[in-house]
C-alpha cells in the first residue's frame, strides 16, 4: 500500500514538475524526425502480461541498401542522445505508473521476445510490477552483462521493501546527475539479450 502511494504521489509531482518541458521536448522531436513523438512499444509486466510503454521518441527509423534497420548507434539523434544521458526520455513512463502497469522501482521492463528466453531463477523478476529505476539500473544499468542484470533483479524481488525502494530512489537520482551507466561498450544502449546458457 505504501509502495503505491509513493507511486501515484511522485508520478503525479513529477508529471506536474516536468509538464511546462513537454511542449518545447515535443517541437524538438517533431522538427528533427516528425512524428510520432512518442515511442510506444508492448512490453511485459506484472506475470508477463503485456502492456504498452510510453517514452520519447530518441531514433530514427532508417534502413540500409540491404533493407534492414540500421543499428541503434545510426538511428540515434542528436536530440536523443541527450534526452538518454539525462534519462528524459523516460519521463513518460509516469504515465504507466498512474496507470498502475509500473511502479517507480523495479526491474526493468524489456522485450516481450526475451520472455522464453528467461531461466526459471530469471523468470522472478515478473513477480512484481517492472519500474522506471530498479537495483540493476543503480548497480551499473547498461554498463554490465544480462547475467548481472538478471542477478540484481532476482535478488530485489527477493529482499524488496518501501526503504529499499527508497534506498534506490535517491541512488537513481545520483546517477543521473553523474550520468553512469547509459551505454554499454560498444554500443548506443544495450546489446539484445540472447539468453542464458541454460533455459529452464
Amino acid at each position: 500500500m505504501r509502495k503505491r502511494l509513493l507511486d501515484v504521489f511522485v508520478a503525479l509531482l513529477g508529471l506536474l514538475l516536468f509538464s511546462p518541458f513537454f511542449i518545447p521536448i515535443a517541437i524538438v522531436l517533431k522538427r528533427e524526425m516528425g512524428s510520432p513523438i512518442f515511442f510506444l512499444q508492448e512490453r511485459p509486466g506484472k506475470d508477463g502480461k503485456a502492456f504498452i510503454l510510453y517514452k520519447f521518441r530518441t531514433m530514427l527509423s532508417k534502413k540500409g541498401d540491404s533493407g534492414l534497420e540500421l543499428s541503434d548507434e545510426e538511428r540515434l539523434t542528436p536530440v536523443g542522445r541527450f534526452l538518454r544521458k539525462y534519462s528524459i526520455d523516460e519521463v513518460p513512463q509516469l504515465i504507466n505508473v498512474l496507470k498502475g502497469e509500473m511502479s517507480l522501482v523495479g526491474p526493468r521492463p524489456l522485450l516481450m521476445e526475451y520472455l522464453p528466453l528467461y531461466t526459471k531463477e530469471q523468470r522472478l523478476r515478473h513477480e512484481v510490477k517492472p519500474g522506471i529505476t530498479g537495483w540493476a539500473q543503480v548497480n551499473g544499468r547498461n554498463a554490465i552483462t544480462w547475467e548481472q542484470k538478471f542477478e540484481l533483479d532476482t535478488w530485489y524481488v527477493k529482499k524488496q521493501s518501501f526503504l529499499l525502494d527508497i534506498k534506490i530512489l535517491a541512488m537513481t537520482l545520483q546517477k543521473v546527475i553523474k550520468r553512469e551507466g547509459i551505454n554499454q561498450a560498444g554500443h548506443a544502449t544495450t546489446e539484445k539479450f540472447k539468453g542464458s546458457k541454460e533455459v529452464v
